[in-house]
């Protein structure tokens, strides 16, 4: 049995002359994992090496026991990114019913979907029609197609209502008590209370790795964004 979702190992990615990421480690496991840092740090690198989306200097790349990106794991992770990956001119339920066919997926699962993002009274509207927020659910929508054991968020709530926001983490939570990883990233410093776990991460680094409460007692800070500061200014423990 794998114990990790993902196994990261010494994974370096170097665009033109810069080293996004230099050789970093780690793992995830079942439960919601925030990834948390300042934008152009590298989390949608480390996202994309994840998926298989992304060409590595070195390292290695395990989910669920597979090479990242493997034709295995095809139905089994689930990836989100910033921009909405659905097409404009079908409806939610066309958008849907096509990648169900792509993935070789039952379509009964795209009623399924659509009813897990709450996107039921605009399963026969146009995308390019939805809001912002609705867009970005019909995204999750596809990417929950065959019941993920591992769910890539890049940024999924940013730029939503707070009530929206609350309706996606209880969602993310409610993928991971059915024993799936979702791992969720963001730069929103107050979202890492609704994790499980914290990945704090700077500069291509990971500077903190522990429960928010763990992250707190090991800084001394009252709340994550003053961890944060702390460790960037040398004032904290790495966890």
């Amino acid at each position: 049995m794998v114990k990790n979702v993902v196994e990261v190992r010494d994974l370096a990615v170097v665009r033109g002359e810069r080293e996004v990421l230099p050789g970093i480690s780690l793992d995830v496991a079942a439960g919601v994992t925030g990834l948390l840092g300042p934008s152009g740090c590298g989390k949608t690198t480390l996202m994309r090496c994840l998926v298989g989306a992304q060409q590595v200097r070195s390292g290695t790349v395990e989910v669920l026991g597979e090479p990242a990106g493997s034709p295995p794991l095809r139905t089994r992770v689930g990836y989100v990114t910033q921009a909405a990956s659905v097409y404009d001119d079908l409806t939610v339920a066309e958008n849907l019913a096509f990648f169900a066919r792509v993935l070789g997926i039952d379509r009964a699962q795209v009623d399924e979907a659509v009813a897990a993002v709450g996107l039921d009274d605009h399963r026969s509207q146009v995308v390019g029609r939805l809001s912002g927020g609705q867009r970005s659910r019909a995204s999750l929508a596809v990417a929950l197609l065959g019941t993920p054991d591992l769910l890539v968020l890049d940024e999924p709530t940013v730029g939503l209502d707070p009530v929206l926001r609350r309706d996606l983490w209880d969602l993310f939570h409610r993928i991971a008590d059915r024993g799936a990883a979702v791992l969720v990233s963001s730069h929103v410093m107050d979202e890492a209370e609704r994790c499980h776990r914290l990945l704090l991460m700077r500069e291509g680094r990971i500077i903190a790795d522990g429960s928010p409460e763990e992250i707190l007692r090991g800084t001394g800070a009252p709340d994550i964004e003053q961890a944060f500061l702390h460790l960037v200014e040398g004032q904290g423990e790495v966890l």
